[in-house]
């Protein structure tokens, strides 16, 4: 039996949860529809986290409330366009076959004349952000003296993304006599002056706080010095390439950036802030939920209205200024009965805001240790090689053998498989300077090496000699005799490349390069703020390195007339 239909609520709303799959409701819904369908009218607070189901706990009553007439008659208010949207989709599903409802969604990104010509039709419950809302009110595209109810739906999100004098102002011009639906996770003191100033004794029905909503969350801690929190997280995906994730940064810049760096070095990331347009949020959001990529890169305020039900990961790459937003952002993950992860990286000076968070959310934080080089070898490896028995051959790739076959020489098997398993593993182990170890301790670590003293080098190689930045490190490590940890930050662009250098391991760099070709033009490395010295014409798409003769080689400061001299080659 379908436990809906003991709430209250009509047969139509009934036949269509059955149809849609709802049979049980969730402990906001079973407690919240039959006061709200029972007391009406009374002002209410839902107290519930995200993905409990609050939508249907105010929606389905309110559908079943609204009369048969064409006046706007109910209000929903939400943060975030994306969350308004999925709040009408649910809405819509709810109400199929009632002809007398009629609801449309208002908000920011999308062309007003639309929204404006929707709102002609009668409608019966406007779903609408606060900025967009207060729009058409200017524009005498809605009136709502006749509006009976209002829903502010994550009330404490929409007063933390500043509409409280929306709201406010919004609220105005309604009737004194409307009552006001009031749901949210937390209950800050602007959400309490705002119970104050327009709910007169609302009935309250807290369900799955935080403690409850929480139990199918690990909630874990890293501590990592701020410049290796990329790395970090680097290792854990590397670990867990089935993760989906989402992460959170504060800053749209910094959302970015990071989504950018991560992209470049083969990882499925997209970022998700402000200043993208509708159209491109839509088309992110789009390949995330279709697992088009693995993680996505959001603000607060873009991800909020994020409905993706199997996120395995929630990782705050920094802690918001206010920490009751965490619960907004760990609710994402451990949903539908499902485990998730949310993991803080914090750096060592840090560790009083987990005591914090653990006090204020009543939540308990385990820390786990960043994975070292060595622990993601085998995983990395085990991955790329399923990757490679389920790759599709490609028709080019014969003809391709064919050309490129007699490089290879006599290597067997074996030996060809071993050089390409240390292609994969340089990649562990280049192109940001990491150190095995990303762990710190309270405090920080004084004997780890100060990662701040870098030397910049040119190198007159670029993406146009066919290489990756693993490649290029891979390359100068074996000429210079440098291990590749001690390189940093590299920029590679078409035909010439910056890397840092540590400065104690650095010394004679430039001499090793002495003699070196690719193809016959002559290679360049000296640090950068000497400017580049010759020779640094377009690459060679050919690749093929090769290092001259040492032998009988003059000092270069005893060399004057810029030749190049000629001798075997070395691979």
């Amino acid at each position: 039996m379908n436990k809906f239909s003991q709430l209250g609520l009509s047969q139509v709303i009934v036949d269509n949860l059955e149809k849609l799959g709802f049979e049980n409701p969730t402990p906001v819904q079973e407690k919240a529809i039959p006061l709200l369908l029972n007391q009406n009218p009374t002002d209410f607070i839902g107290l519930a986290q995200t993905g409990t189901g609050k939508t249907a706990a105010f929606g389905l009553p309110l559908i079943d409330l609204i009369e048969d007439n064409n006046s706007t008659q109910a209000l929903v208010m939400a943060p975030t366009r994306e969350l308004g949207q999925q709040i009408a989709v649910q809405l819509e599903s709810f109400s199929k076959g009632i002809k007398s409802v009629n609801i449309e969604v208002v908000y920011g990104g999308a062309a007003i004349t639309n929204q404006m010509k929707a709102l002609k039709s009668p409608t019966q419950i406007i779903v609408a952000t606060p900025g967009r809302l207060k729009d058409l009110i200017n524009r005498r595209a809605v009136k709502l003296e006749k509006v009976q109810y209002v829903v502010l739906d994550e009330a404490d999100e929409m007063l933390n993304m500043g509409f409280k004098e929306d709201i406010d102002e919004i609220l105005s011009y309604t009737n004194e006599d409307r009552v006001t639906w009031l749901f949210s996770a937390t209950m800050p003191n602007e959400v309490r002056k705002i119970v104050s100033k327009y709910m007169n004794n609302p009935l309250e029905v807290a369900v799955n706080t935080v403690q409850q909503s929480n139990k199918d969350i690990t909630h874990q801690f890293v501590i990592t010095k701020n410049n290796n929190k990329l790395a970090a997280i680097k290792r854990f995906l590397d670990l867990q390439p089935e993760m989906r994730a989402v992460m959170f940064c504060r800053t749209k810049w910094q959302t970015q950036e990071i989504a950018d760096e991560l992209g470049q070095l083969g990882y499925g990331v997209e970022a998700l802030h402000g200043d993208l347009s509708q159209s491109q949020r839509d088309a992110v959001m789009k390949r995330f939920k279709t697992r088009s990529m693995q993680m996505l890169v959001a603000t607060d305020v873009a991800a909020r209205g994020i409905d993706v039900n199997d996120l395995t990961h929630v990782f705050n790459h920094t802690l918001p200024d206010q920490l009751e937003s965490y619960t907004h952002r760990s609710g994402r993950t451990g949903r539908a009965g499902k485990k998730g992860v949310s993991m803080v990286f914090i750096n060592p000076r840090e560790g009083n805001k987990i005591k914090e968070l653990e006090k204020k959310l009543n939540v308990s934080f385990e820390r786990v240790e960043v994975p070292t080089l060595d622990e993601l070898k085998s995983k990395r490896i085990h991955n790329w090689a399923n990757i490679i028995v389920n790759t599709n051959v490609d028709q080019q790739s014969g003809d391709i053998l064919n050309e490129v076959a007699h490089l290879f020489g006599n290597l067997s098997k074996e030996d060809l498989l071993k050089r390409l398993i240390t292609t994969q593993l340089d990649h562990l182990t280049s192109g940001g300077g990491e150190e095995d170890n990303l762990n710190e301790a309270y405090g920080g670590s004084p004997d780890k090496r100060d990662r701040g003293k870098f030397n910049r080098y040119f190198i007159n190689v670029g993406s146009i000699d066919g290489l990756t930045k693993a490649d290029l490190v891979h390359y100068m490590a074996d000429i210079s005799g440098i291990e590749r940890r001690y390189f940093g930050d590299i920029t590679m662009q078409k035909n010439r490349s910056y890397v840092d250098i540590d400065s104690g391991k650095d010394r004679g760099i430039s001499l090793k390069f002495e003699g070196i070709e690719i193809d016959g033009r002559a290679i360049r490395v000296n640090k950068d703020d000497q400017g580049p010295s010759g020779g640094f014409g377009g690459g060679s798409d050919k690749g093929g390195f090769k290092k001259k003769k040492r032998k009988d080689r003059p000092r270069p400061d005893k060399r004057r007339d810029g030749g190049r001299r000629s001798g075997r080659g070395r691979r």
